[in-house]
């Protein structure tokens, strides 16, 4: 069994920050789990451009309001507590965070804690991040 609490893995050093966000790694490749945990901060007035070319990610609103674009489509859909999004497609999309936004992330495969986006909005594979 596996517990951990918010505050220990954030002093632990388990958070990874980039412009306007921050992701706390709950869980990483290393559990064994299969996939890996997060919770991510975004920015309020902030923009994300993300592509994970290599990883499946779902994702849970738990806090604030926002909106996606799914750039294959151009589709636009709010984002707000209770909204699920899931990128079954390694969908290019962009996040826009109206006021912080809160969320829980899941990636398959699991990220290992050390990756950070690359300049096309994706992490590298696994077997790149080594």
């Amino acid at each position: 069994m596996i517990v951990r609490e918010f505050d220990n893995v954030v002093q632990e050093g388990g958070a990874i920050s980039d412009a306007h966000w921050t992701s706390v790694r709950m869980l990483l490749a290393d559990d064994g789990m299969g996939f890996s945990f997060h919770i991510t901060f975004l920015e309020g007035g902030s923009e994300h451009t993300f592509e994970y070319k290599n990883h499946l990610e779902s994702v849970y609103c738990i806090q604030g309001t926002g909106q996606i674009t799914d750039h294959g489509t151009g589709e636009k859909h709010p984002i707000k507590p209770g909204t699920m999004y899931a990128l079954n497609a390694h969908d290019r999309h962009t996040l826009t965070a109206k006021e912080e936004l809160v969320m829980a992330c899941v990636f398959n495969p699991p990220v290992t804690g050390r990756e950070v986006h690359r300049e096309d909005g994706s992490y590298a594979a696994p077997d790149e991040d080594k």
